[in-house]
């Protein structure tokens, strides 16, 4: 499931959200509980800092994944 980000028109309020993407309900505002929110355009993350096995880029155990 993808993570969108909300702002509620409401309150003005930011917020993530981990929802399917045949979700048709916006999700409620944490802060007013309203449900007048725009889901923004976020850029996506492109994953290629870090293999995941490490906390650096530079550990060498990345040399031979696709993120170098």
């Amino acid at each position: 499931m993808p993570i969108y980000e909300y702002q509620c028109k409401d309150c003005g309020e930011e917020f993530e959200r981990l929802m399917p993407i045949s979700a048709q309900n916006p999700p409620e505002c944490p802060k007013c509980s309203g449900r007048n929110v725009k889901k923004k355009i976020s850029r996506p993350a492109s994953g290629k800092s870090e293999c995941g096995s490490c906390s650096s880029s530079s550990c060498g155990s990345c040399s031979s994944s696709r993120f170098s």
